[in-house]
């Protein structure tokens, strides 16, 4: 009897690991071009009945159009302000909400969005895994278009055929499919030497334009002041972030792993309130041969208000218009104290409002926003979202009496632990990497190629972005930096750490224990390293090499320190290059121990 039951036990066990739900059985066909938004649809609610799934879709392309697709409201940090995009309404193509153990087999399959569209939502789940997929859209977001000809008063160009386009009353309007764009962003991209450099789409708004042969337009105007060369591609689009490449939201143990990311809307995978992400393998990049040269119109992974360990592993991002990876929290400003034990917060940022920043039994830091300045610490009891903007929060013990209106609150209960190894950043016209959470950061065996501002950028903010917190335990190591922050200059450090601490408080370090060991920097100028406000930063081992790639500017220090202590730099390499100072200003040279030289500022 005991032998029989475990042997139903045992085939229990392995037909819940063999349920696989095949597409094509509820209706989706691959290469028909058909829309298989509702098919699909019905094969993720039909998962909803098993322990565990496999949703299998054979190789093939599958069209996902707006159609009959859910139509959801979610509020996405980072993305649109109340005047940009008033009333949030987005639709989805796959919806994965309230599951647990599901795993979504692409087997290879291409997925093609049209119009605007979030690719997936996962929402409210568990153990779910995305993967073996690419990612595309009949009609990107972004309008390309390669410079054939420049003079002051003309312009001739070779618009790709993804970029669609109308010529009404002389002028050039980029549409695509039920959207036209009217806000725009536009970003050069040298090919040959594999940057991205600000631009703008003034002159050509105020330019006459006429078709001249099969996909290529002449500009007539003022271009007197418009920088570029022949071979160039101007990428424009609408700067507002109605859209998201894809979202994960209030989930845990998610996996992605072997997506092709290769056109998005707006933000890109944005992970908001979810916990224990392992992304691995995601390759933000247009396809292979397209000709296109943009995957991303922001942020290629974007993480906010996270917990546990994010991971991101072998990926690769080339041709984003903002950062490939940002992880932060967001600090709400104290505005009103309604009782020794509550308080009214407020979302400062225009693009960031909306959701439930804390919960019942959330820890959050009480800080000054000037200073960033950690005072206090208290657990919330209940929360209440009052409006779009602003929440009620009852704390469980009487306020700190020093917390006053203007100051600000973290919640430290979602903060990450991240790991971002074996990655190459390149083809970026921003920073590489964007990290503040007081967890353990491991950064290393990463590769960034000419990221247009800092590889990586270790900020903190109350004041303008609004993304929180202080770095406690980071490690940046066997990385290879190479030509990075051209964009930036003279500000054009490789690792910044730059925490927005507009009043410094004596005594007091925003940031902690952060080592830059066995690195390699390949710089055509002297700035490597500059910190603010930390307590505990050591650059050893790395070497420094010089290359020609642009003139040298030479009007900053290759490390720059502010008010910071227990700093260590030893053991450095510095090949071909200038003779490297250290500047310090507002800290001692006793807070240093430095084997190359020092200047007081």
């Amino acid at each position: 009897m005991i032998r029989y039951l475990a042997g139903l036990l045992l085939g229990f066990a392995i037909n819940v690991q063999a349920q696989t739900i095949d597409v094509t059985h509820y209706g989706a066909k691959p290469d028909s071009f058909e829309d298989a938004t509702e098919s699909v649809g019905k094969a993720i609610e039909a998962s909803k009945t098993q322990e565990q799934t496999v949703i299998s879709f054979p190789k093939g392309r599958y069209d996902f159009w707006p159609d009959k697709a859910i139509e959801t409201h979610y509020y996405i940090s980072n993305s649109s302000s109340e005047e940009e995009f008033p009333v949030k309404k987005q639709r989805v193509g796959l919806m994965l909400k309230g599951l647990k153990n599901v795993t979504l087999e692409g087997n290879g399959a291409e997925f093609v969005f049209h119009g605007k569209m979030i690719t997936w939502v996962i929402d409210s789940s568990e153990n779910i895994k995305i993967r073996n997929i690419s990612v595309n859209y009949e009609r990107p977001g972004m309008s390309e278009m390669t410079l054939k000809e420049i003079s002051p008063t003309t312009v001739v160009a070779s618009i790709h055929p993804d970029s669609k386009f109308s010529i009404i009353n002389g002028r050039l309007e980029w549409y695509g499919e039920k959207w036209v764009a009217r806000n725009f962003h536009a970003v050069l991209v040298r090919p040959e030497k594999g940057i991205l450099l600000y631009s703008t789409w003034e002159p050509f708004l105020k330019s006459k334009a006429e078709v001249i042969a099969p996909l290529t337009v002449k500009f007539t105007g003022d271009f007197s002041k418009f920088k570029a060369e022949t071979g160039e591609v101007l990428t424009v689009r609408d700067r507002y972030r109605d859209y998201v490449g894809a979202f994960i939201n209030r989930s845990k143990n998610i996996g992605l792993h072997n997506l092709h990311m290769n056109s998005m809307h707006g933000l890109g995978i944005v992970s908001q309130f979810s916990e224990n992400l392992d992304y691995d393998s995601i390759f933000v990049e247009p396809a292979k041969n397209s000709g296109r040269v943009i995957a991303s119109s922001a942020d290629g992974m974007h993480f906010s208000g996270c917990r546990g360990q994010i991971t991101v592993n072998n990926c690769r991002f080339n041709g984003l218009h903002d950062d490939p990876i940002n992880v932060h929290g967001t600090h709400l400003k104290v505005t009103e104290i309604k009782s020794p034990n509550s308080l009214r917060v407020k979302f400062m940022h225009p693009q960031t409002y909306g959701f439930e920043a804390f919960a019942a039994g959330d820890t959050v830091a009480y800080l000054h926003a000037a200073s960033l300045q950690i005072f206090n610490h208290g657990i919330v009891k209940a929360t209440r979202l009052i409006s779009e903007r602003e929440m009620l929060l009852e704390m469980q013990t009487p306020l700190p009496q020093e917390l006053k209106a203007g100051d600000a609150l973290e919640n430290t209960t979602w903060t990450p632990s991240v790991t971002i190894k074996n990655s190459r950043f390149e083809g970026i016209l921003t920073r590489g990497n964007l990290i503040t959470t007081r967890r353990k950061v491991i950064i290393e065996n990463n590769v960034y190629y000419r990221t247009g501002m800092h590889a990586i950028l270790i900020e903190n903010d109350a004041s303008g972005w609004y993304e929180s917190g202080a770095v406690t335990d980071v490690i940046i190591r066997n990385n290879q930096f190479i030509e990075c922050g051209f964009n930036s200059a003279p500000n054009n450090y490789v690792i910044h750490i730059n925490p927005q601490a507009h009043e410094l408080v004596p005594g007091y370090y925003v940031h902690r224990n952060i080592r830059v060991e066995n690195n390699v920097f390949k710089v055509y100028d002297e700035p490597i390293l500059s910190a603010l406000s930390t307590d505990g930063l050591t650059f050893t081992n790395n070497t420094i090499e010089r290359t020609q790639f642009l003139p040298a500017l030479k009007s900053a220090d290759a490390i720059k320190l502010v008010a910071c202590k227990k700093v260590t730099i030893s053991n450095n390499r510095f090949e071909n290059a200038a003779k490297p100072v250290v500047s310090i200003n507002k800290m001692n040279k006793k807070d240093l121990k430095s084997n190359i030289p020092i200047r007081s500022n």
